[in-house]
């Protein structure tokens, strides 16, 4: 095909689009830090759409798009960039007026780690956010839209509610862990059949069987690469913008309560204390 799509990022999320995009007959070019990409870098300007997928990490002292700000210059002017990291909202908006030459644009990416190959070439939702809402960039959405593949679901929106509708459903899973991990505690507790409560529970549709086991991989509690960050940055977002004493609580004995699974378990130690720090391990409750 005659239109050129770039990737900015090669880990598990960039890779796997990059591949979708390569079997379906795209002309694709790969950037990373690492070979064999590292030599594309002066290639992406050509690309008529750069996928970017960095980390945008959440640390001890905030959310941190350094990495995203700093690649954003190598799409060229006129192109467009879809940025599928999570960001907090407002900032592809922030982004975008820090380079007027090309047309920034948000796409959440819903890929899960272990069907991420699937996920990218089998998406249930594509959804644009552009920072502006004008013709120019609901026709830029609808190009992006044109390369996608196809999705039951398909949704343009502005930027805002894009970043927010990633960190809705992934704080949304996180409380589910932490919820399923206490009433499996409490379910042992009355010596009950795990199992059958569970899969009872699995048959309604407004629950679903997603995100029911107490123990997942090495341990328990809400982590990945997704979880711990994305749950701090909503909550660093709820404390400045909405910051009421209820909802602050709420947040924090979630994820107190999820912390110490996770180091009860030694599961993804070295992702938690990333958001966290060190100091983490030393407070009296853990």
């Amino acid at each position: 095909m005659s239109i050129k799509i770039g990737f900015i990022g090669q880990g598990w999320i960039g890779k796997h689009y990059a591949d979708d995009f390569e079997e379906r007959g795209y002309n694709v070019v790969r950037y990373a830090l690492e070979e064999p990409f590292l030599g594309n870098k002066d290639k992406i300007k050509d690309c008529d759409i750069v996928f970017i997928a960095v980390p945008t990490p959440s640390t001890p002292e905030g959310f941190d798009p350094s990495i995203l700000k700093k690649v954003i210059s190598l799409v060229g002017e006129g192109k467009i960039a879809v940025i599928k990291s999570t960001m907090v909202p407002g900032m592809t908006q922030e982004i975008q007026s820090e380079h007027p030459d090309k047309f920034v644009l948000h796409s959440p990416e819903f890929l899960r780690e272990a069907s991420a190959a699937h996920d990218a070439a089998n998406p249930k939702r594509n959804i644009v956010g552009i920072p502006v809402k004008d013709g120019i960039y609901r026709d830029k959405a609808d190009f992006v839209h044109s390369v996608l593949p196809k999705a039951p679901y398909k949704l343009t929106c502005g930027s805002h509610e894009a970043e927010l509708v990633k960190y809705g459903g992934n704080v949304h899973l996180y409380i589910k862990v932490v919820f399923m991990n206490m009433l499996h505690d409490l379910a042992t507790a009355h010596d009950l059949e795990w199992r059958v409560i569970k899969e009872a529970m699995a048959a309604d549709p407004r629950i679903g069987s997603s995100h029911m086991d107490p123990v997942h991989k090495s341990g328990r509690g809400a982590a990945g690469h997704c979880f711990i960050k994305d749950f701090a940055a909503f909550a660093d977002e709820y404390n400045e913008h909405v910051g009421d004493a209820e909802g602050l609580g709420v947040l924090s004995a979630l994820r107190d309560k999820n912390n110490k699974l996770l180091i009860d378990s030694k599961k993804d130690l070295d992702l938690l204390l990333g958001v966290y720090g060190e100091e983490l391990l030393q407070k009296k409750q853990y």
